[in-house]
């Protein structure tokens, strides 16, 4: 069992920045990629960010490349998301994420089905 707790997030204006951290615990040996999810009413959950294990290729949706950035701490077992030039259609629960899946991880890295493991989530609301 693999546990993720977030960090971060909160209220920003429109052009703002904020960053989001995750701390993995539990079985993480088994973790072959880590990112992040965000889901809004009325909308269907999207991978927003996804970075591999081995290699540390990161992918990125339409929706956030170019103003989001995934990074990690290896020794602190910790991800982070900095999350630039927001907009309030950014605002969402976001949630860190994890899969344990290389095949999943490679070939689907942004799809809900590759997230095994899924954080509480914490809230980013932007106002324009």
């Amino acid at each position: 069992q693999v546990r993720l707790g977030e960090s971060g997030g909160g209220s920003v204006q429109a052009g703002g920045s904020l960053r989001l951290s995750c701390v993995a615990s539990g079985h993480t040996s088994e973790v072959e990629c880590m990112g992040w999810v965000r889901h809004s009413p009325g909308k269907e959950p999207e991978g927003v960010a996804t970075i591999l294990t081995s290699g540390g290729s990161t992918y990125y949706s339409d929706s956030v490349s170019g103003r989001f950035t995934l990074s990690r701490d290896n020794a602190k077992r910790t991800l982070y998301l900095q999350m630039d030039n927001l907009n309030p259609e950014d605002t969402a629960l976001y949630s860190c994420a994890a899969g344990s899946s290389s095949r999943s991880c490679r070939s689907a890295p942004l799809s809900m089905a590759t997230y095994k493991y899924r954080g509480l989530g914490k809230q980013v609301t932007v106002s324009s």
